[in-house]
C-alpha cells in the first residue's frame, strides 16, 4: 500500500516546513517498508545526521546531495542562497521517528519508495511517496475457505466465523466445529467479510496519517 503526503515537498514542489508522524499502533501495524527513503533536505553543518548520528546516513542507489540540488526545481533554491551544495541525508523511517525536522537541523524532507528501482534514475522520475507494510492475520480463513464457506467477522462478538449459509454459521470450517444458529444468536447483517473489515482499517489508518 502507498501513500502519499501532499504537505511534503518533491522534486517539483517546495511545501512549508513539515514534521512526518505516525502514532505508535500506526508505526507497529503499518509500517513503511524498507525500500521507502526519507531525504532529509538543507542540512545545517550541525546537524545530528552529519556529525555523531552520521551513521544514520547512507548511499541510495548511487544518488547523491549535487544531483538533488541540480535537478530538483524546487531544491534548486537552497542551492542558489548558499553559494553552495547543502548538506542532505537519505535515511531510513526510524530517524524520522524519533527526532523531528528541528532536532535533525534540516528544514525540509521528501520520501521515495521502490528505491531498489532506482539506480541510474534522476530525481525528477523518482516515485515520491511512501510504501506501507502489512500482513493479514491467519484467522482460518483458508481452512473455512476450503470447507465450501466464506470467512466472516462477527461484529458483535468481535471473533471470526465461518460463514456455511444464509442460516447456519461455525467458528471453524462448514464441515465441522462448533455451529451457530444466526437466526437464534446473531443477526445475518452483522457478519462481514474478514478481509474487508481489515482493509477498511487499514484505510482508516493511512488515512488518519495524510491528515497530520
Amino acid at each position: 500500500m502507498t501513500i502519499f503526503d501532499p504537505s511534503m515537498s518533491t522534486c517539483s514542489i517546495l511545501q512549508p516546513h513539515h514534521d512526518f508522524k505516525m502514532s505508535e499502533i500506526q508505526s507497529a501495524i503499518i509500517p513503511p517498508t524498507p525500500d521507502t527513503v526519507f531525504i532529509l533536505v538543507n542540512c545545517s553543518i550541525d546537524s545530528p545526521v552529519l556529525n555523531h548520528y552520521k551513521s544514520l546516513c547512507f548511499n541510495f542507489s548511487g544518488h547523491s546531495c549535487d544531483e538533488l540540488y541540480g535537478s530538483c526545481t524546487s531544491f534548486k533554491l537552497f542551492h542558489l542562497l548558499s553559494n553552495s551544495t547543502p548538506a542532505c541525508c537519505f535515511t531510513g523511517y526510524e530517524t524520522v521517528k524519533y527526532m523531528s525536522m528541528d532536532i535533525l537541523d534540516c528544514t525540509h524532507y521528501t520520501s521515495v519508495y521502490n528505491t531498489d528501482r532506482l539506480e541510474g534514475v534522476g530525481p525528477l522520475d523518482w516515485l515520491y511517496g511512501m510504501k506501507l507494510s502489512f500482513s493479514v492475520p491467519d484467522t482460518g480463513c483458508a481452512r473455512c475457505a476450503k470447507s465450501g464457506g466464506t470467512c466472516g467477522f462477527d461484529v458483535e462478538t468481535e471473533m471470526a466465523q465461518c460463514i456455511c449459509s444464509s442460516t447456519s454459521n461455525s467458528t471453524r470450517d462448514c464441515a465441522g466445529g462448533r455451529e451457530i444458529n444466526v437466526a437464534d444468536s446473531y443477526r445475518a447483517s452483522s457478519f462481514l467479510p474478514l478481509q474487508l473489515l481489515y482493509i477498511l482499517a487499514l484505510v482508516a489508518i493511512s488515512y488518519s496519517i495524510l491528515l497530520r
